[in-house]
């Protein structure tokens, strides 16, 4: 059964459908960046919160800025902007589920004015965003904007016609304090440290290059609430869409795939209202740190430790790493020594209990989370998941192998050819700058390490962890995966 609003009652019984009227829906927020995260998280939340016959005016206008949205749109407007969440696990308890929190989709390229229009109306009171962590234009080696990059530079010289989500949203907030309407709250769902801190920092920086009043109105009316997102979300593949189809009859252009897991941390700090979503289970706090230094830590850190050491092994899923014991075992190591005495304690979280539960999200094979999609942007993935833990390691003068090995597995990836002579691509914007750091054997150290928008300062002068990342890296070159996960593992025994 084609998806579509004409065809929701002729759905399987036990595909659970809106319970709302969706033509009684009005949009409140404008979200830049549809993609599986935000469908299976965001919309997810919001398709709850309106089924419970509440918070009906805050639909979800989609952004799309790249060329490749087009085909996004396009899927998601050939069936009235519904969309099925397809949750896996491991028991037979799946849950499918119609969304229809989104209710349009606007397109940068079709016209520029049109979506400024749309974000400077009245209605729109949040812009969310999920534009992956490279997308905020930080420097991470000094924490500021990159001002300098072309995109930005375009931005700053053609206010009318930006390209960027920062010269979007200040030309509609430009639009809205020129009308006298009230500001947006800006709201990162991307999964980054203090995502609402490097927003307001990253914007205000470009508003200051642009308008030195519009900068002091956005620093003074424009609120970046913190959060800590959660839920794996795999691409979604043929197989999915097929096993969707034969199994409860739905045709989905793009469905979505997610895990049973989920979860939502988010600072309440909200300029112009937000919707009720503590009502569907959104945990809202006055801080957001503990929770975000967690999962970043133990979920994304350990997620970087499984993945290039995978790849480099042989295996293109995550379950496939959980179910080699050596894995497991390097995994639970990496968590329990090095990253959990980094935490400050969380409240309602028992990090064992935590750390448990994620060897079980790691171990769904329902899912078939790919390890290209963990393996992608590392450049823009280590400064924020792995390094914060090797510089604690370092200034506590602990120990640094385990930490060393994740760095020099990437070395070791970005040659592009695994274990078994397979090659393959590196899903990475800079690879062809990242490949050229391992190009020479000789001075991988110097070179890679020496980056220090990536690495920073303390790790390329410790030499006890350069040290330690050239003996991994030799292993893994000389003695494979298995052989060095086998020794570094009989040494903490």
């Amino acid at each position: 059964m084609k998806l579509n609003t004409q065809h929701l009652t002729q759905l399987a019984p036990e595909v659970q459908l809106p319970r709302y009227a969706i033509a009684d829906t009005r949009q409140g927020i404008a979200h830049i960046g549809v993609g599986g995260f935000h469908r299976a998280h965001q919309a997810y939340y919001t398709d709850a919160l309106m089924s419970t016959g509440s918070d009906l005016d805050w639909s979800i206008c989609g952004v799309g800025l790249r060329a490749e949205d087009r085909k996004a749109r396009d899927d998601l407007a050939g069936q009235d902007y519904l969309f099925t969440l397809y949750e896996l696990g491991d028991s037979d308890d799946t849950e499918v589920r119609v969304i229809g929190s989104i209710s349009d989709m606007l397109l940068a390229e079709d016209s520029a004015q049109a979506l400024i229009d749309k974000l400077a109306s009245p209605q729109i009171r949040i812009v969310s965003l999920t534009i992956t962590e490279g997308g905020y234009c930080i420097d991470d080696s000094n924490g500021e904007f990159m001002a300098h990059l072309p995109q930005i530079q375009y931005d700053l010289a053609h206010p009318d016609t930006p390209t960027t989500v920062f010269g979007f949203i200040c030309a509609a907030l430009t639009q809205r304090r020129a009308a006298g309407t009230p500001a947006f709250t800006v709201m990162s769902c991307d999964n980054l440290p203090h995502n609402g801190a490097v927003t307001r920092k990253a914007l205000l920086a470009f508003a200051a290059l642009h308008n030195a009043d519009l900068h002091d109105w956005i620093k003074a009316n424009v609120s970046f609430p913190n959060a800590m997102v959660d839920r794996i979300t795999p691409m979604t593949s043929t197989a999915h869409r097929l096993q969707l189809h034969d199994k409860h009859g739905i045709d989905d252009a793009w469905p979505v795939v997610c895990e049973p897991f989920v979860q939502w941390v988010l600072e309440d700090n909200f300029v112009n209202g937000r919707p009720a979503w503590e009502k569907v289970g959104v945990q809202f706090t006055d801080d957001v740190s503990p929770y975000e230094e967690m999962k970043i830590g133990l979920l994304n850190g350990s997620h970087l430790a499984l993945t290039y050491l995978g790849f480099l092994k042989g295996y293109r899923f995550v379950h496939e790493t959980m179910n080699d014991p050596l894995f497991v075992a390097y995994m639970r190591a990496y968590m329990d020594l090095d990253v959990t005495p980094n935490l400050a304690p969380v409240p309602g979280i028992d990090l064992t209990d935590y750390k448990q539960s994620l060897v079980q999200r790691f171990s769904n094979q329902a899912i078939a989370d790919q390890l290209e999609r963990v393996c992608s942007d590392g450049s823009s993935k280590f400064p924020k998941f792995t390094v914060p833990t090797i510089n604690r390691l370092i200034a506590d003068g602990r120990e640094t192998e385990r930490a060393a090995l994740v760095v020099a597995a990437w070395a070791l990836y970005l040659k592009g050819v695994d274990e078994n002579g397979v090659s393959y691509k590196i899903p990475d914007p800079r690879a062809e700058f990242c490949q050229g750091l391992v190009a020479d054997e000789a001075l991988i150290s110097q070179r890679l390490l020496g980056v220090e928008e990536i690495f920073g300062t303390a790790i390329p002068n410790s030499p006890g962890f350069v040290a330690a990342f050239e003996r991994c890296y030799v292993s893994l070159r000389d003695k494979g995966v298995a052989e060095t996960l086998e020794r570094m593992l009989a040494e903490i025994d």
